[in-house]
């Protein structure tokens, strides 16, 4: 196991420096306006504008390498855009953004909301994706079924922009009563208040992976309780619910661990928007902004953050397989 660990954490190491390269040069090449014109907004004089670009170390070298153009000659640069934010990326502060306040702060003061909504988000997924996955194996082809498969094809098809844009206009329109949606309100300040924020983007997020980790589990258990032991657990006299949560579920919900481990990471992706419907404060909505303004500095550091996120969730996922069942090893 610590060599197989071992291994994956090289692999990993090397996604991320492919990773920082790949977003790196994406943005740059990407089209739109210029991140210094943006942010030198109308009537911007062209001594301003490279006062911002140099400030902004947007005048430097992409690569510590680099071919001239007009002959073919290699010449390094100590001072370069890629080499600056890789040490920027391993310090405290993790560089500035474009209104020169430290990227580390920001994330700190705005990733306890968007872990909050992240934990309520998958205790709605649990709760609802693998009760109901349950329900509609036991009650296979029945009306129960039927109903409960249609509501995860339902949370599978409903874009979740869509969803949050409906969870506010409908109460708005039918009951008077909208979420906060002022600022972010922290749970220690105000608990009733911070429910009232983030439990419908957690509803709205949770709908869509607990239509996943429904059908899944749905599936799965299916597919044990098919099983002989599952058959012998019956002749024994044991009743349907000790079967059932004793033996079918704890069998079948290794590849229901899989997919909860992935989605956490699709879900940051789904927070993007969610947090901007909902205007809560949090690295979802810090990215957004810099997205749209092609803050580098930003987008880049998240994105490699989430990257880092998403491999050492794959790894746990992998070392959780082997606690859970016994015949898996790995080397």
């Amino acid at each position: 196991m610590r060599d197989y660990v071992i291994r994956r954490l090289l692999q990993g190491g090397v996604l991320l420096v492919v990773l920082s390269v790949a977003v790196f040069i994406l943005l740059r090449i990407a089209p739109g306006a210029d991140p210094a014109i943006i942010k030198c907004g109308l009537g911007c004089t062209e001594e301003r504008l490279e006062a911002i670009r140099e400030d902004l170390g947007l005048n430097n070298p992409y690569f510590p390498i680099s071919i001239e153009s007009s002959a073919p000659v290699v010449s390094f640069n100590g001072t370069n855009q890629y080499w600056t934010w890789i040490q920027e990326l391993f310090s405290g502060s993790l560089g500035l953004d474009w209104n020169q306040e430290p990227v580390g702060d920001e994330l700190k003061a705005r990733l306890p909301a968007t872990v909050e909504l992240l934990i309520i988000t998958i205790i709605v997924t649990v709760l609802l994706g693998v009760p109901f996955g349950i329900i509609s194996a036991v009650y296979r082809n029945s009306p129960t079924d039927y109903g409960v498969r249609l509501g995860a094809i339902l949370g599978l098809a409903i874009p979740n922009f869509w969803l949050a844009t409906l969870v506010i206009l409908i109460p708005i329109q039918m009951w008077g009563y909208a979420p906060p949606l002022i600022k972010t309100i922290s749970f220690f300040d105000n608990p009733w208040d911070n429910l009232r924020q983030f439990v419908p983007p957690a509803l709205v997020l949770g709908a869509v992976s607990a239509a996943g980790v429904m059908r899944l589990t749905r599936s799965s258990m299916l597919e044990v309780m098919r099983q002989d032991f599952i058959r012998t657990a019956r002749s024994k006299g044991l009743k349907e619910r000790i079967v059932i949560g004793r033996h079918a579920l704890k069998n079948s919900v290794i590849p229901v661990v899989t997919v909860l481990g992935l989605q956490i990471a699709g879900l940051l992706g789904g927070a993007v928007i969610v947090e901007t419907v909902f205007n809560i404060q949090g690295v979802g909505f810090y990215f957004l902004g810099a997205l749209v303004r092609k803050d580098y500095q930003v987008v880049q550091t998240l994105t490699v953050y989430i990257g880092a996120i998403v491999i050492m969730l794959n790894l746990m996922v992998d070392i959780l397989y082997a606690w859970l069942d016994p015949r898996i090893r790995y080397s």
